[in-house]
């Protein structure tokens, strides 16, 4: 081999390498969560629902995000997964794996420490158990409740109405206008 066409391969790999590492950086991504995380946690939740606009995520009016939720999955297509409706409440803490539509409909809240995720794997071979990828959406519609540290994984759709209970977690979709708690969480009570 010459050593042109050497070092224009090694070019080559190390453009790749680079590319495979850091390419899916998105630096607006970055900036305006650096900037949200640097508002203090008892102020500021109107300008972090303006900062996740300013990201090209779809914030509703009134809604306000007490803490800067942690957002992995979406990165490719600039989290234009997740859609957050009018009147919402976000509290700190919370961790949304968006590699599928989020859908957070009207005034939903939502506690401290909340993890969704969208994204789990099928089942490998004995030599590597993480098989390929599966994603499902996770839809929360209008007046849901969900308290605080709770887990929703991923195709589950909590009705309009329902709460979660602190400490939950959701493995199948909630009807509307229940109460669920327990891991996994069942169905405890009727609401009005």
């Amino acid at each position: 081999m010459t050593p042109h066409k050497s070092g224009r391969g090694l070019k080559t790999r190390v453009a790749a390498f680079l590319f495979r590492e850091f390419g899916q950086l998105r630096p607006r991504q970055h900036f305006f969560s650096a900037i949200s995380r640097t508002l203090p946690l008892n102020v500021g939740a109107e300008a972090r629902s303006s900062l996740l606009r300013l990201r090209g995520i779809h914030v509703g009016a009134r809604t306000l995000i007490h803490g800067t939720p942690e957002l992995t999955g979406g990165e490719a297509r600039g989290f234009r997964t997740l859609s957050i409706g009018d009147d919402c409440v976000i509290e700190p803490g919370c961790a949304f794996e968006v590699g599928d539509m989020l859908s957070i409909g009207n005034s939903v809240t939502i506690g401290h420490e909340v993890l969704i995720i969208t994204t789990t794997h099928e089942l490998g071979p004995p030599e590597h158990r993480c098989g390929p990828p599966t994603r499902s959406p996770v839809k929360l519609e209008d007046g849901v409740m969900i308290g605080p540290r709770c887990t929703i994984l991923p195709g589950v759709t909590v009705g309009a109405g329902a709460v979660v209970d602190a400490g939950s977690v959701v493995n199948k979709s909630v009807p509307p206008n229940v109460r669920v708690r327990g891991i996994p969480a069942k169905q405890v009570e009727e609401l009005k």
